[in-house]
């Protein structure tokens, strides 16, 4: 369903994204794990017609990105990690405008849109103003709008920013159901309990270059280490746990 072939991209002497190669099957949640500069967020972009390649391709249901953007943003869902509202908007009129962009008219959009608010338990503020909304109900709202075209591949960049546990449940639930619906997800996050619960395979990258890839399973067997300990031996984070334990920080 997604292949990235060669992916990269220069901005002047940096290289945030270096000869990135990974396919992704349909019905996969794929885990994309990396420190904070690490590529993620700029690979995402290159996936989703935002950020133009240096060098490589976007091959997303078998079409170029770069070759044909609509066809493949019409089969999209894209959840970044910081997310633009119309904050004079309501619930639902937002994701009414949403659901134009994709060609619906309100008559046909209705149901769903419905459906995806009660889902997202957004009915109770479905004709209040955005600017009214937490940081949580702003999050799934921005969920539910990358739902209501039915895409077939769903990128997201954090899905659990602002939200509390029970918000967190609720997102890793439609995930899971979408997977077994046949939807393919993209998945980056900080949250590596997230990607060891939902993801059938994950890759960690680190300078722009993935340093591993496997499933979960796979990962562990190599030294028999959980995801948090593999990914900090991996990218160095091994090193901040040593520098905090020789300050031998304590508690007055």
């Amino acid at each position: 369903m997604i292949k990235l072939i060669n992916l990269t991209k220069k901005f002047a002497s940096l290289t945030a994204v270096d000869n990135l190669n990974l396919k992704i099957a349909v019905g996969e949640t794929f885990g994309f794990l990396g420190p904070n500069g690490a590529g993620k967020t700029t690979t995402i972009k290159m996936m989703v017609g935002l950020l133009n390649p240096t060098l490589g391709t976007v091959i997303i249901d078998g079409k170029d990105i770069a070759q044909e953007p609509l066809e493949v943003k019409k089969i999209i869902g894209y959840i970044p990690d910081r997310s633009f509202l119309y904050e004079k908007l309501t619930a639902r009129e937002f994701l009414q405008f949403v659901a134009g962009i994709y060609g619906f008219t309100k008559k046909q959009c209705s149901g769903k849109i419905q459906r995806l608010l009660r889902l997202f338990n957004l009915e109770e503020w479905e004709d209040e103003l955005i600017e009214s909304f937490s940081q949580g109900m702003r999050q799934r709202l921005v969920l539910s709008s990358a739902l209501i075209h039915n895409p077939k591949v769903i990128i997201v960049d954090e899905p659990v920013v602002g939200l509390d546990p029970k918000g967190s449940r609720l997102v890793k639930t439609v995930f899971k159901n979408l997977t077994h619906a046949g939807i393919t997800i993209f998945l980056s996050t900080h949250v590596l309990g997230i990607a060891e619960e939902l993801c059938d395979r994950i890759a960690i990258i680190q300078e722009g270059k993935v340093i591993a890839l496997g499933t979960m399973d796979e990962l562990k067997n190599k030294d028999d280490e959980g995801l948090e300990s593999l990914f900090l031996r991996l990218t160095g984070g091994e090193e901040v746990s040593e520098s905090t334990a020789a300050l031998n920080l304590r508690v007055p």
